[in-house]
């Protein structure tokens, strides 16, 4: 049985190294298959071997490590790493700033930090998300407003918006899930239109494009995540892009400890309230390796999705997620599809993801019904909440979280796979499409399995 898997954890459930190849490979625009029966029913993996290891490394992460080991100098405040990486990482993207702090959770901490969300606030977020993007606004006891999802490109759904907008709402925080750019230009007319900031979690999305410019440069600020499973990583990490100098230094004050500049003093510094969320040099150090070959990574996986994508529009019950118009470059940190029974006897999910794995294809059921986990819901009895909004208030909260598109992807259609996947060759991608027109063909006999 497929379960869902948690991005800290998802490179564990990937074979580790080498890029396998199968024999047998079907004539794809034909749809014929070769290989006989599925895997589950005792026939051949269609993907014999491993689609390539995460993360990458060479001499280049090694040297880089060892020159801050010996540079004695680890951290931000008395080193020159970091503030390195985020010259060359605005660079990259095309923006103005950028800070680095210790997570994707932390930048978008900071964000709401230097916003100063608290109390009484609202924020609209998807849904359909990692639950970070609840966490840090749950963390600043505002209310986190659910969003439902457009089912066809697993987005929070820009037209579902304005309804959820009160004179609470502090600002709207789409996602770019899976590394494919949400509605922005939808959402930059929302943020204009009721003159909210919009804050672009795109913790998933690097190098992701919106009409030729990079994700992170549409709203006040960007948030991007270098944890372990991320096409860009060093283990934790993370980063804040902004075009607002102003902006920018209320983040770095909030990072910091409240304090400008290069050091921390022994007086409190600006604002009310900050912590420290700093990126040290060496993980400055390992980013700056790691983009070395960041672009060339992200080429591959765009033109592999492309042809994955056109292989399984051939296959009737199996729907890519749609990219909107905008986009030019999804960096499908997750391949998303929606899978249809219908077109498979009626095969469940469930089983129809344990026989894609006996072919050799690591994948997931991806996010579930947040708006429903007792994890969320809970917080309507939450001490705190009940003292700051009533019960009252925190039931209505309830009851505006209906999500009823979202239900209806993650109950039965949902299906992810991996951006270490689409690292791999042509051949393998259509070594995932034979695999899945292969369970097409047996799925009767797999449903009686």
């Amino acid at each position: 049985m497929s379960k869902k898997i948690i991005r800290r954890d998802f490179i564990n459930s990937v074979a580790l190294a080498g890029a396998g190849i199968a024999m047998g490979v079907p004539n794809i625009s034909t749809g014929k298959t070769l290989n006989g029966k599925p895997a589950i029913l005792g026939g051949a993996k269609s993907h014999t071997g491993a689609f390539p290891g995460w993360p990458f490394f060479d001499k280049t992460e090694e040297t880089g490590l060892a020159d801050v080991l010996k540079s004695k100098a680890w951290g931000r405040l008395n080193g020159g790493v970091v503030a390195r990486f985020e010259k060359e990482y605005s660079q990259m993207l095309g923006a103005k700033y950028s800070l680095g702090v210790s997570s994707g959770t932390s930048a978008l901490t900071t964000i709401l930090g230097a916003l100063e969300v608290g109390p009484g606030d609202e924020i609209i977020i998807p849904v359909y998300t990692f639950v970070a993007t609840y966490n840090v606004v749950v963390l600043n006891y505002a209310l986190p407003i659910l969003a439902d999802t457009d089912i066809e490109s697993f987005q929070m759904d820009a037209t579902k918006v304005q309804a959820a907008i009160t004179p609470q709402t502090k600002a709207i925080m789409p996602v770019h899930i899976g590394g494919s750019p949400a509605d922005i230009d939808a959402f930059v007319e929302l943020g204009k239109k009721n003159n909210l900031p919009i804050i672009e979690d795109a913790c998933q999305a690097h190098l992701a494009e919106w009409k030729g410019k990079k994700v992170g440069n549409f709203g006040i600020a960007g948030a991007f995540s270098f944890q372990s499973s991320k096409n860009l990583n060093c283990a934790e990490g993370g980063a804040i892009t902004t075009n607002d100098e102003a902006f920018i230094r209320n983040c770095y004050n909030f990072h910091n400890q409240g304090q400008g500049g290069k050091t921390t003093a022994y007086t409190p510094g600006v604002g009310t309230r900050a912590t420290n969320l700093r990126l040290t040099e060496f993980q400055g150090s390992l980013l700056l390796s790691q983009m070395t070959r960041v672009a060339e990574q992200s080429n591959r996986r765009w033109e592999n999705a492309q042809y994955l994508t056109q292989l399984l529009k051939e296959i009737p019950g199996i729907i890519p997620a749609k990219l909107y118009p905008g986009t030019t470059r999804s960096a499908y940190h997750l391949y998303m599809f929606r899978y249809d029974k219908n077109h498979f006897a009626g095969l469940s999910r469930s089983k129809f993801l344990e026989a894609l794995s006996a072919e050799g294809v690591p994948n997931s059921v991806g996010y579930g019904q947040m708006n429903k986990d007792s994890y969320v819901t809970g917080l309507a009895k939450n001490k705190h909440y009940l003292k700051i909004y009533g019960e009252k208030t925190m039931q209505e909260w309830l009851e505006r979280n209906q999500c009823p598109q979202n239900d209806a992807l993650t109950s039965e259609q949902s299906v992810w796979l991996f951006q270490n996947m689409l690292l791999g060759t042509k051949k393998e991608m259509e070594q995932i499409a034979e695999g899945i027109r292969k369970i097409q063909k047996y799925a009767a006999e797999i449903a009686k399995k």
